[in-house]
């Protein structure tokens, strides 16, 4: 910043300061990695798309000599004690909230050095955090290191303990927030496997249990950060996959479910134990180096792009019921004044439908003379009756009886399905899913890390997190969830939306979860929600999740003509490339027992790859019909070896384990509770 006028050094300032057109120059950091931050007062376009600086002007304060101290009398004073620079000081309310303090007893400096020789006790304490050159660039705090290190409006940071009611409330309305995510792919699974209303229930109380748990874990022992674990939409393309496995479709029977449950365990459980070697053993922070923005965002996008031929055509049985219940997510309602659909979206749009479709139920316009819904198509004798079966089963809100066949109380207990069976073609399948469901955790590690923490991760505290994510993914695959537990992905816009970065709000909301398990009257009532309505819920999370995939480029250069050639063929040959291997062998008129929009998952059975090797068969054409798994592959191998700048590519910036060491502000943030640390120390890859 340029120094004001100091005859007018004493009068009392605008905030925030008017922002200077003077770009600030890089420090330290900026210099060793080459990057130069976009973030300025003024900025002109290129031709090719890209934000190009002002050329900066000599310094006029020596960045290099310490972050600059604000004490109460205006005079900025460093770490250099030949440099004074008058400033403007905020004013700093009282602050009600604990907050978080350094060893020291001075208030968090954000993770910088500690303050300058003689300002004092009262001066210290007087100003709540280091003052930067900091900037406010799509909402977050942009410092003179080119870290986007937190949200401007955050009101709780990681390790912030407002009290013990407001932590509770946040805590549950984190959850709640997250419903979607949580129930709806036990209820699209159980079903794909034959699972009756009252197995269903029994799966979604599982989910709410394990995802407790290992929420728990992973704020604890893993990356420290406030992320929800739970079943990711990455393992459900797999899972249906291995559902349609063609020596799983000859089976009948009560046993189905179980059996093909069983088979599910068991690919998870191995899937889930390579995911901790990947974490535990240090590689991650190894293949860290070539997963960027531009890797993580057509990868996280195919994911929700894979679900088209589910969506709408489940919505279109009952279009005046889906489409109601897509479109209500488009609108923005307040109350008071109050946003409350950025917070609540899911939760308030099913009631909304839900509501709107049990008063079309009552009204009787999916009651049809002589007919019954509970009786079977092939049973029925009319064609009055056959000709409304499917707009009777999929628009009336009465025909599921999950509610009433679900227990009060029911405790999950692992293996409850029975003990897993393995195969090693489906564990190979579910070992490259986990390194799929790594690359989103780092992407969400990261943006959350910039949200709420002081710095990003090292890339030990990163390893450390995906080991226990495959740890996590254990303890699924022995409860029998259907899936492996991850970080949910959605877990970055909660936290910006509720600007509730309270690590312990999170573990308090995962306790109440656990609880919420125990009644199985909950799993009942989530299980009854009609299946039109669980198919339009889960069109507005999968574009959703696109979105936010597509929201990682924000940390490179989106308009590089580079990173968009390497988007566009990533996401293009994602869909591509399935295609193929899903048309492949099926003929127009050809047969098919399951369902059309579960046809893209039977491609084991008819896939081009026929050699004599029937499991390398059963994996090659699995891997090759998932979208996410083609867009990993061609975007990391683009994006390594296609040319281009550090600051071109997004490179994500780890900290520095013996920066991470120096700072207490960092080492508070990422150290394990109870000196459980001390059992990392000797393996130096897994940790600070």
């Amino acid at each position: 910043m340029s120094n004001p006028d100091p005859n007018n050094r004493h009068r009392h300032p605008s905030w925030p300061p008017p922002t200077d057109s003077k770009p600030i120059p890089p420090s330290s950091w900026a210099k060793k990695t080459g990057f130069k931050p976009k973030f300025s007062g003024e900025t002109n376009a290129s031709n090719s798309g890209q934000i190009n600086r002002i050329p900066p002007e000599p310094p006029q304060v020596d960045l290099e000599a310490g972050p600059v101290r604000p004490p109460s009398n205006g005079v900025v004073q460093s770490n250099n004690v030949n440099a004074t620079v008058p400033v403007p000081v905020p004013v700093v309310k009282d602050q009600t909230v604990k907050k978080r303090r350094d060893s020291d007893g001075v208030p968090s400096t954000n993770g910088q050095a500690n303050p300058a020789p003689g300002t004092g006790t009262e001066q210290a304490t007087q100003v709540r955090r280091t003052l930067r050159n900091e900037e406010v660039v799509d909402g977050l705090v942009v410092d003179d290191e080119g870290f986007a290190s937190r949200h401007a409006h955050m009101k709780y940071e990681l390790r912030d303990f407002p009290g013990l009611v407001p932590i509770a409330v946040y805590g549950i309305q984190h959850y709640v927030s997250m419903l979607g995510s949580l129930i709806l792919i036990p209820l699209v699974i159980v079903p794909a496997m034959g699972g009756s209303h009252e197995e269903t229930s029994n799966v979604v109380s599982t989910v709410l249990f394990v995802s407790g748990l290992t929420t728990l874990l992973h704020i604890s022992f893993g990356s420290r950060l406030p992320l929800i674990q739970g079943p990711s939409f990455v393992y459900l393309a797999p899972a249906l996959a291995i559902i349609n496995s063609p020596e799983l479709q000859g089976l009948n029977g009560n046993d189905k479910f179980k059996h093909i449950m069983r088979e599910l365990q068991g690919a998870i459980i191995i899937g889930s134990a390579f995911q901790a070697l990947l974490g535990y053993t240090g590689l991650m922070s190894l293949l860290v180096r070539v997963i960027n923005p531009v890797v993580v965002s057509p990868t996280i996008a195919a994911v929700g792009l894979s679900f088209f031929s589910y969506g709408f055509p489940l919505v279109g049985t009952c279009l005046e019921i889906g489409a109601v219940q897509i479109l209500v997510y488009l609108r923005k309602i307040s109350v008071l004044g109050h946003r409350i659909f950025l917070i609540y979206a899911i939760p308030l749009g099913l009631a909304i439908t839900w509501a709107y479709a049990f008063l079309l139920t009552e009204a009787g316009f999916y009651t049809y003379k002589g007919c019954d819904v509970n009786i079977p198509a092939s049973n029925m004798v009319s064609e009055h009756c056959r000709k409304h079966f499917s707009r009777m089963k999929h628009c009336r809100v009465d025909t599921s009886h999950a509610l009433k066949s679900s227990p009060w109380f029911r405790f999950p207990y692992p293996l409850q399905w029975g003990v897993p069976v393995f195969h090693w073609k489906m564990a190979l399948v579910m070992c490259v899913v986990s390194l799929i469901s790594s690359v989103d955790s780092v992407g969400s590690y990261h943006a959350s890390s910039l949200l709420v923490a002081s710095r990003p991760p090292t890339p030990g505290v990163l390893s450390r997190g995906i080991g226990l994510e495959g740890l996590c993914s254990v303890l699924a695959g022995l409860w029998g969830t259907g899936t492996g537990s991850t970080t949910l992905t959605e877990n970055v816009h909660t936290i910006a939306v509720t600007k509730m970065g309270s690590r312990l709000s999170v573990q308090l909301g995962a306790c109440f979860l656990i609880l919420l398990s125990l009644i199985g009257k909950i799993g009942g009532f989530i299980a009854s929600i009609p299946e039109v309505m669980v198919a339009g819920l889960l069109c507005f999370m999968w574009a959703m999740l696109t979105a936010w995939g597509l929201s990682n480029l924000r940390y490179s250069e989106a308009g590089s003509s580079r990173n968009i050639i390497i988007v566009g063929l990533s996401l293009f040959f994602s869909l591509s490339v399935p295609a193929y291997f899903q048309q492949y062998g099926i003929s127009p008129n050809s047969n098919v027992s399951v369902p059309s929009y579960f046809q893209p998952y039977i491609v084991a059975s008819h896939g081009p790859f026929h050699s004599k090797y029937g499991g390398l068969n059963y994996v090659l054409n699995t891997l090759c019909s998932l979208h996410m798994v083609i867009a990993f592959l061609v975007a990391v191998i683009l994006d390594n070896t296609v040319p281009g700048s550090r600051q071109e590519r997004g490179v994500y910036v780890w900290s520095e384990a013996e920066v991470a060491r120096r700072e207490p502000a960092v080492a508070k943030d990422y150290e394990l509770p109870w000196r459980a640390g001390r059992i990392f120390r000797w393996v130096k890859w897994v940790g600070l």
